[in-house]
């Protein structure tokens, strides 16, 4: 309000001001005389004064016409001006306009729209780098992949920009299946940005894939150096790396490597089964039982395994039942509870015909934890202690519906494997492998459990055809690795059926 009355009373000051200057040259003698052309010209004080402006104003008029004139000449011959500029600004508005656009339509799923619109700001903008990503992406998502292709080799040619063209095509070769040829692009896309976690994780899963494991421990490394690795975690897969590195030389009969690497990755994770397994087997062909045996029972304490305990046996595989008794207490002493060791010295009293001892041994794992391979060892059990056919053949049935207990397990797609491996056949996964119980089908399960007592009615009625049914269950449900009876089953002499054969049966 303040400055609104201020701003009119210097208005009228002003009027009053020019009002009273041109009075006053009104009222004042003399002029100014200007001779033109032989001509006079007598001007009065205040026809001087306005003529004085208009001259001002002529000359600022002229200059102003000079500086446009000079500037259309500079436009016409295409160096910047203002009025070039005042057209450039149009235009980055409208390519601006179309890039936002366009990355909206990306967004929506709208490729062909989206290619139109990055088109049209690289027509505006001329900044391939701002368009060129748009374009491809528009394009992979409208299934035009030699187009995405095309553009991606263009972002090649910029260094600001290489790594999203290696990055792109590199995910093409991966959808395509070229797996040989991603892992290059990973190579260099790793080469580029080390630091770029997504390309580490996608590193090291195709050389775990291909078996590079040396450039996998080394991409590994990085990860742990760049902080995007816990550092037990990594110890861990490291210590599966060098296992894999372990075995690779020992499939090259490299015995000496084979186990300075088995060692080595058995003292990166002392918990990692195969890797304690094939440290204790390097330590038993250079004759070092002891030190074999310390690895096993220490990886024992760690994760009791039938592996283990298979591999334990091989210290000694020429002692008698009632010595390996004895030697595997050292083993099983610190966990006597575990199902794994229960089955484990059930077995092996079995082996030694010491078939009460066996009961108690597995005591009631039968009713807590029903696998095949403890019911398959009560039916040995029971079989030893003269139990009928139907009673042993009752205990083989259960066993067709009974979980089969742990296995390797992937635990991220769930893929049942036979054997312990650092990437999962199925999902591609690295050291992604437990050795847990799988879920059970219950469907299958209670349809097998209903045949029950047609299996075991069939059985008592027809006892004529047991005996070569049992032979033949027996035969197809040993298990592949039961090496610890091997020493026992060796001493038979015939005369009698070594009851220790079911022990690891499998139907």
């Amino acid at each position: 309000m303040l400055w609104s009355l201020a701003k009119i009373v210097l208005f009228i000051a002003a009027i009053a001001g020019l009002t009273l200057g041109a009075g006053y040259l009104m009222e004042s003698d003399g002029g100014v005389m200007i001779t033109f052309a032989g001509v006079e010209y007598t001007l009065s004080p205040l026809q001087t004064a306005i003529g004085l402006i208009v001259l001002v104003a002529a000359v600022w008029l002229f200059l102003k016409l000079l500086s446009l004139t000079v500037a259309v000449l500079k436009f016409l011959n295409g160096d910047e001006t203002a009025i070039s500029r005042y057209f450039d600004r149009n235009r980055e508005q409208k390519g601006f306009q179309a890039l936002s656009e366009g990355l909206m339509a990306l967004a929506s799923g709208e490729g062909r729209v989206a290619m139109d619109k990055a088109r049209k700001a690289e027509k505006f903008l001329g900044k391939p780098e701002l368009t060129n990503l748009i374009t491809a992406q528009a394009a992979e998502m409208s299934g035009d992949t030699r187009k995405a292709e095309e553009v991606y080799k263009r972002l090649l040619a910029d260094d600001t920009t290489r790594f999203v063209g290696v990055r792109g095509l590199m995910k093409q070769k991966l959808a395509e299946g070229k797996t040989d040829v991603a892992l290059k692009l990973a190579e260099r896309a790793f080469a580029l940005k080390p630091r770029h976690q997504e390309t580490q994780d996608l590193l090291l899963k195709l050389q775990a894939e291909t078996g590079d494991w040396s450039g996998a421990r080394q991409t590994l490394s990085t990860k742990l150096k760049t902080g995007t690795l816990p550092r037990d975690v990594y110890r861990r897969r490291d210590a599966v790396l060098a296992l894999s590195e372990a075995q690779d030389v020992l499939d090259e009969d490299k015995s000496i490597e084979a186990r300075e690497a088995a060692i080595e990755a058995n003292r990166l994770s002392p918990d990692l089964i195969p890797a304690a397994i094939l440290a204790a087997r390097g330590y038993m062909d250079k004759g070092k039982a002891r030190n074999a045996a310390r690895i096993l029972r220490k990886a024992w304490d760690a994760h009791p395994h039938p592996d283990l305990a298979a591999a334990f046996a091989e210290i000694a595989p020429d002692e008698s039942a009632e010595a390996r008794i004895k030697r595997f207490g050292t083993l099983v002493k610190a966990t006597p509870d575990h199902p794994e060791t229960r089955m484990l010295m059930a077995e092996l009293n079995i082996a030694a015909e010491n078939f009460p001892e066996a009961r108690r041994a597995l005591g009631d794992l039968w009713d807590t934890n029903p696998t095949q391979r403890a019911l398959t060892i009560m039916a040995a059990i029971e079989r030893g202690e003269g139990a009928s056919d139907a009673v042993v053949k009752g205990w083989l049935a259960k066993a067709l519906t009974a979980p089969r207990g742990p296995q390797w397990v992937c635990d991220n797609c769930h893929n049942i494997h036979s054997e312990w491996q650092p990437v999962c056949d199925n999902c591609k996964s690295f050291d992604t492998l437990s050795w847990t119980a799988p879920p059970e089908g219950e469907v299958l399960r209670n349809a097998g459990a209903g045949m029950l007592p047609l299996i075991v009615g069939a059985l008592e009625d027809q006892s004529d055809e047991v005996d070569e049914a049992e032979d033949v269950t027996e035969e197809e449900s040993v298990d592949s690795s039961p090496v610890i009876l091997d020493a026992e089953v060796e001493e038979n002499d015939g005369d009698h059926e070594d009851p220790g054969a079911t022990a690891r049966l499998t139907p």
